[in-house]
């Protein structure tokens, strides 16, 4: 049995790299139309989004890219706009972006603990809201978060981390039950 998103449109953020870089070329391949969301320099996509948009392409796949800092809602916004004029709909987000910064808390400064809150916590929350109502209008969306272990256990050097990754399957599991009224 094959899994097919034919006529489906995804968002996947953080897929310049990594996981992400996986979830949107397997959304492709399976016929999805994909955003690969990456942030480089100036707000511009990364030069690694550009590359998977150009390998979805060369496989024969649709995708563009998009260098939302996903921590802004206003970029956010402006993504989601540029989606619904090019291809009229958004069907998935996979909210995968997120970034390191790894310090013990006795030596972290409420910056770094900050920023790294904005990227996977607010880039979700963001991002999330931002197709929230056109998912409900449309009577069809899937939303999935990108979590982690150290949510769940913890790990050495990384309560930014850690923390935000808790918070992230708590807007999950709270939104799935909102989602469904």
């Amino acid at each position: 049995m094959s899994i097919s998103f034919a006529g489906k449109v995804a968002i996947v953020t953080g897929a310049g790299l990594g996981l992400g870089r996986s979830h949107a070329l397997q959304f492709a391949a399976r016929g999805a139309r994909v955003v690969v969301n990456d942030l480089g320099p100036d707000g511009q996509p990364s030069a690694t989004a550009l590359a998977v948009v150009a390998e979805i392409e060369a496989a024969g796949g649709e995708a563009m890219a998009h260098g939302a800092n996903v921590a802004n809602m206003a970029q956010v916004e402006d993504m989601v706009k540029q989606v619904m004029a090019k291809w009229g709909r958004i069907d998935i987000l996979v909210n995968n972006a997120g970034i390191l910064r790894d310090k013990s808390f006795g030596k972290m400064s409420l910056d770094e603990f900050r920023l790294v809150i904005d990227v996977h916590l607010m880039g979700s929350v963001n991002c999330t809201k931002a197709v929230w109502d056109i998912m409900k209008q449309q009577n069809y969306g899937r939303i999935v978060m990108t979590s982690s272990s150290s949510g769940i256990f913890g790990n050495f050097g990384q309560s930014n981390y850690s923390a935000a990754k808790m918070a992230v399957i708590g807007l999950m599991n709270t939104l799935s039950i909102e989602g469904q009224k």
